[in-house]
């Protein structure tokens, strides 16, 4: 199993809305995309100086799923969105029980 984590950090401007709009578009990708097994979106609420404001936690059988997942036309349309209203990201993909 393939695991893929992403926190974002976003702008100011317009952030509380912008954060439930990213996280229900996110949380709408598994009935969309057949390669992803599983994703859980949270949205930080403790603020301090080191959060990231959101995070997504996602699972894949493999790493051809993760790629599948990566050009899908839903996804590409939420990456579009997020690099409009963030200013920042990390990542962690790695895999599971190997």
């Amino acid at each position: 199993m393939v695991v893929h984590i992403v926190m974002f950090r976003f702008k100011e401007e317009n952030k509380a809305a912008n954060l439930e709009r990213v996280k229900e578009m996110l949380e709408a990708l598994p009935e969309k995309i057949p390669s992803l097994r599983s994703m859980e979106v949270g949205i930080d609420f403790l603020h301090s100086e080191r959060s990231m404001d959101l995070v997504l936690t996602s699972t894949f059988d493999d790493r051809e799923g993760l790629d599948a997942y990566r050009v899908h036309p839903a996804h590409v349309e939420v990456v579009n969105v997020i690099k409009e209203v963030s200013e920042e990201s990390r990542v962690v993909d790695y895999e599971k029980g190997a």
